[in-house]
């Protein structure tokens, strides 16, 4: 069967082109097999590559399925917002304005348009802090000693994510991880800048299981940060950056109100076309 579906590459979560993560959208995809949805993810090769599909609860105004090179998953971040920014584009009508439900694994997720979209972080599938052991293998995977790691604890959110806190954002930067020692975890680092700097964090997400060593810019780690953090180490309000060491400059704009924690960053089309499959 030859289906010619729109498609649509967005950058996510930088003002600036090509320096934010890229997210390869297919608008229409219900007539795919999830073969054809892997081996297309796998042959773009990027973090993330989304299929847009009519929804199958009444409450959503469209679903979407994730792949990543390495497989499915149930939510991720960056995505949700490039295939959000793909779909209103693409005449896409919320059945309420200025609000957005995506259907997908982890259930439905809130987007809100407010210049620029933002998500509600869903709820953690794990939390608290990590297994000695697994503190062990954390530290030994970013190459670092127990102590130079001041905190680990779950953050995940669906992917399995695993978060560090360092001292600063020059040590997250300066990080050259072991993939191997790091196996099927999902590993984030977060270290602070100083004061007045308008980043308040830099980030790195590293998640060799998935097919992805370095993720560009993280929205579901972040969200999973905002939700450990916010409170005791990190105000109400910031800027996270990531990507640098990537050549990359991501910024995420992270706010927790109402009792939700709002994940956002601008969004930009970068590529538009037809896909054959």
């Amino acid at each position: 069967m030859h289906h010619v579906n729109v498609f649509r590459q967005v950058d996510v979560f930088s003002e600036e082109p090509l320096l934010g993560n890229p997210v390869a959208v297919v608008h229409d995809a219900d007539g795919l097999t999830d073969e054809q949805m892997a081996a297309f993810a796998r042959w773009t090769n990027l973090s993330e590559t989304t299929f847009l599909l009519r929804p199958t609860d009444p409450a959503a105004d469209y679903r979407l399925r994730i792949f990543t090179p390495g497989g499915e998953l149930p939510f991720a971040g960056h995505p949700t917002l490039g295939s959000a920014h793909a779909w209103l584009e693409a005449g896409g009508a919320p059945r309420t304005p200025g609000t957005l439900v995506q259907e997908c694994g982890a259930g439905l997720v809130r987007l809100r348009r407010a210049g620029t979209l933002a998500f509600a972080a869903p709820p953690l599938v794990r939390s608290g802090p990590a297994e000695p052991e697994v503190v062990e293998r954390v530290a030994a995977s970013l190459r670092l000693a127990p102590s130079d790691l001041l905190a680990v604890q779950w953050v995940d959110n669906g992917p399995g994510w695993v978060a560090a806190r360092l001292r600063d954002a020059d040590a997250v930067l300066a990080l050259e991880p072991d993939f191997a020692t790091m196996g099927e975890l999902q590993v984030g680092a977060v270290g602070p800048y100083p004061e007045g700097d308008e980043r308040a964090v830099e980030v790195r997400a590293f998640c060799p299981d998935l097919g992805v060593p370095e993720d560009p810019v993280t929205g579901s780690l972040n969200a999973g940060l905002a939700q450990w953090l916010i409170g005791d180490v990190l105000p109400g309000r910031y800027i996270a950056s990531q990507g640098t060491r990537l050549g990359r400059s991501g910024r995420v704009h992270v706010e927790r109100a109402d009792g939700e924690t709002w994940i956002g960053g601008a969004t930009t089309t970068t590529i538009r076309g037809e896909l054959s499959l």
